[in-house]
C-alpha cells in the first residue's frame, strides 16, 4: 500500500425502499476538512488520469458501477517511492479511498455500464494546484489495458 493512502469500508443500509450509502462524516477519524464534492461519470473502458494535486486530499467512493483506481507514488523521500497500487472499488467493494497530496492517480470504468465516482475533496477545485499527464503517454510504469491472467 502506498504511504498515506487509506481505505475505509463504508456502511450501506438497505431496506425495501432502496438503501442509504454512507461516504464521509466530519466525525470520522480520517476526515480532514471539506472543500467540495463532485461526481465523475466514467464510461466503460475509459481512463481518466493521470493527475495529482499539490494541496487537495482526495476521498473517492464509487456509487454506481465499478472503477479501477490506480495510484503511483513519485514523492521524493516517500517510503513507497516508485510503487503502484491498484484498487477495484464500487458496488462489489463499497469503500472510501483517501489519497494524499502529490500521489499520481487515475481511474478506469470497468464493466458494461457507466460508473459514478464521488470525490469529497478537502479544497475547492483550483486548476493551478493540479498537474495532469496523458494516461497512455507518460513516464509512469503502468499499462491501463485489460489484463487476462
Amino acid at each position: 500500500m502506498i504511504d498515506g493512502v487509506s481505505i475505509h469500508s463504508l456502511k450501506q443500509i438497505p431496506d425495501e425502499r432502496g438503501k442509504v450509502m454512507h461516504m464521509l462524516k466530519n466525525t470520522d477519524p480520517h476526515f480532514e476538512k471539506f472543500g467540495e464534492i463532485y461526481f465523475s461519470v466514467i464510461y466503460p473502458g475509459v481512463v481518466k488520469g493521470w493527475h495529482r494535486h499539490s494541496r487537495m486530499t482526495l476521498n473517492y467512493t464509487v456509487l454506481v458501477g465499478m472503477a479501477k483506481v490506480v495510484l503511483y507514488d513519485e514523492r521524493p523521500g516517500s517510503p513507497t517511492l516508485g510503487e503502484i497500487q491498484e484498487l477495484f472499488i464500487g458496488e462489489s467493494n463499497y469503500c472510501l479511498v483517501r489519497i494524499p497530496t502529490m500521489v499520481w492517480n487515475g481511474f478506469k470504468g470497468v464493466g458494461t455500464a457507466p460508473t459514478i465516482l464521488a470525490n469529497c475533496a478537502t479544497i475547492p477545485h483550483d486548476p493551478k494546484e493540479v498537474e495532469r499527464l496523458d494516461p497512455m503517454k507518460n513516464h509512469i510504469p503502468y499499462d491501463w489495458s485489460l489484463k487476462h491472467c
